[in-house]
């Protein structure tokens, strides 16, 4: 110890461990301060009764000796954070070739223990934020194959520096059998899964006590119990001999049926796929059906999982008409259209048309209507901030089908006042003749009605009697009997009854809007000097000289199989006023077919075709 420290000592100024710690903040040295953090010792005058050092945010700052000898930490010049800042090319060579050696250092120098951002900040110097992430992702490869370093699964747990190294495959069942959190369990699991020789070594012991886990949670904690079983699953499949499961992950989804929508929502994206491959397994030639019902429950993230699931076995001739009927009947979810909105470039971009248009604004006026809140809230959202969603759905659309389409838009009370003119401005881009019904202008007369065959009409009468007389009262015995069972939140058959409420009472409004509107005919004396509705029009391909005939009817016949369509569908706009030897344009299924009219006729009732 210095004479003059000692006599500071000797005189009381200054006791024995200030002395020793003044000593060594000699000018030049570095130190550390737990408010102002890392600093060099600019001067050191005991004479002045001052120690001034220059921190980071704090140049030239004096301190008593006393006040500085128990406020600083002495650094020598191997701790790391005189390192970084003196040697921050040696720092960098050693974290590339030597980061167990590079990291021991480190957590000895932070007191054996530092979390990833703790680690982050004090290599800042020699390896800045973008650095850093590079290489920490491959040094906890390396740190986590050697042992001596415990690698939390949580980024705000410390990384902590072990005396004595352990085994990848000690650490990890021990993480597991020492978790008492089944969120930290299912983590232990899937960490050791990522080792599959390791997994394999302990499957036998580890399989029995996740299936008791699992089965323990299956009530409370469905989705965790489900992540559970798979890991189970996946564990036994790494043994020679899997053997037969004490509970499986398709038995668990037999159990909670009706609940797996609503248990899956809460599953990790990562392992939806996984769970639902054992779909089949669980429902046996059902599964079809089963996951299109969970499919009109589901969210979005969801939808997309089953969609692939289904087309993955060859259901997608099912999963797409039950798309259309479901588009048909108004009754879609929110969710699914968001989702075969956002994807709309997929397999199913022949569904996006006006009609979809329809089934968007009846669910989400459903949605809005529902006890449920905000459920159509994504499908709102996409529909504002997709600029291109209602072109894509105009796209070809007749003006009739459009017009349609509008005066839905307008008379719909989903939206605000300026989301609302911002749509009917899009719609307006891609069909400027509809401009007068903005004001008002367009006369509710010929256009605003529909030509429909005596036996279609006959059909939306009985379709609406039905309704009327039989599934609205049926249905309010249904919500009358679901309330019953009371605790309305868990209620899983009052929801649905509800759902089915405001479904069905939407498809009443939209059969009045259409029966009132609706003028029957026979299709007699059509005129077959142009393509009208009555009519049946033989067209040939000119690229491929192919000839096939169209009968064009009323507003709601329709068999498309024999080529039997409505004037309000694209081909039947398309079609309607051409002359023979009249070329048109009719965009298919397969594509925009040239065509050219060769012959008219009158439609034959019962001869052509039945209504």
């Amino acid at each position: 110890m210095e004479s003059d420290i000692e006599k500071l000592v000797a005189a009381g100024k200054l006791t024995p461990s200030q002395g020793e710690t003044l000593a060594r903040l000699l000018p030049g040295s570095w130190c550390h301060h737990k408010s102002w953090g890392f600093g060099r010792i600019a001067e050191r005058n005991l004479l002045l009764n001052q120690v001034v050092i220059d921190f980071a945010s704090k140049k030239g700052h004096a301190m008593q000796p006393a006040y500085a000898a128990d406020t600083l930490t002495h650094l020598p010049d191997s701790h790391i954070h005189v390192r970084v800042r003196t040697e921050p090319e040696a720092i960098r060579q050693e974290a590339a070739s030597a980061p167990e050696t590079l990291m021991r250092s480190l957590l000895t120098d932070l007191g054996g223990a530092a979390t990833t951002d703790q680690i982050a900040a004090a290599l800042a110097p020699a390896l800045p934020d973008a650095a850093f992430k590079k290489w920490w992702t491959s040094a906890r490869k390396r740190l986590s194959a050697d042992g001596h370093f415990e690698l939390p699964a949580k980024k705000t747990d410390p990384v902590r520096l072990r005396e004595e190294a352990v085994s990848r495959g000690d650490e990890l069942l021990a993480a597991f059998q020492g978790a008492r959190q089944t969120k930290d369990q299912i983590a232990a699991l899937d960490a050791l899964l990522k080792a599959p020789a390791v997994a394999r070594e302990h499957a036998a012991t580890i399989i029995p006590r996740v299936e008791e886990i699992a089965t323990r949670n299956l009530r409370l904690n469905p989705a965790q119990s489900l992540e559970f079983l798979l890991a189970a699953d996946e564990l036994r499949a790494l043994l020679p001999e899997p053997g037969t499961p004490s509970a499986g992950l398709a038995d668990a989804l037999r159990q909670l049926d009706r609940q797996i929508p609503d248990t899956l929502a809460k599953a990790p994206a990562a392992k939806l796929r996984r769970i639902l491959a054992s779909l089949p397994a669980a429902f046996g030639e059902e599964w079809p059906e089963k996951a299109l019902a969970f499919l009109q429950r589901s969210g979005s993230r969801l939808a997309g999982d089953l969609a692939r699931l289904l087309q993955d076995h060859g259901e997608h001739p099912r999963l797409r008409a039950s798309l259309q009927r479901w588009i048909n009947e108004r009754s879609i979810s929110s969710e699914v259209l968001h989702w075969l909105c956002k994807h709309r470039q997929g397999e199913f971009g022949d569904l996006i048309e006006p009609t979809l248009l329809s089934a968007i604004l009846s669910s989400l006026e459903r949605d809005q209507m529902s006890e449920s809140g905000r459920k159509g809230g994504k499908l709102h959202d996409l529909l504002m901030e997709d600029r291109e969603l209602v072109s894509d759905l105009l796209a070809g659309a007749p003006v009739d089908a459009a017009r349609e389409q509008l005066r839905k838009l307008i008379a719909t009370p989903v939206f605000e006042e300026l989301n609302k003119r911002s749509l009917i401005a899009r719609f307006l881009k891609q069909h400027p003749e509809l401009q007068s019904m903005i004001g008002g202008e367009e006369a509710e007369s010929d256009q605003a009605n529909l030509v429909v065959s005596w036996e279609s009409l006959d059909r939306r009468k009985k379709e609406y009697e039905e309704l009327v007389n039989k599934r609205i009262p049926q249905n309010s015995q249904e919500i009358a009997l679901a309330r019953s069972y009371g605790d309305l939140r868990e209620n899983f058959e009052y929801k649905a009854a509800k759902e089915m409420q405001v479904v069905l009472m939407k498809r009443k409004a939209e059969l009045e809007s259409e029966l009132g509107r609706a003028r029957g005919t026979a299709f007699e004396s059509p005129d077959t000097t142009q393509v009208s509705i009555g009519t049946v029009v033989t067209v040939r391909e000119k690229a491929s000289g192919e000839t096939m005939a169209y009968t064009v009817l009323g507003a709601w016949d329709s068999a498309p199989e024999r080529h039997v369509i409505s004037y309000l569908t694209v081909i039947g706009q398309a079609l309607l006023g051409k002359k023979p030897g009249d070329p048109a344009d009719l965009t298919t299924e397969h594509g925009e077919r040239h065509v050219e009219i060769v012959e008219i006729r009158a439609f034959k009732p019962g001869e052509d075709y039945t209504l």
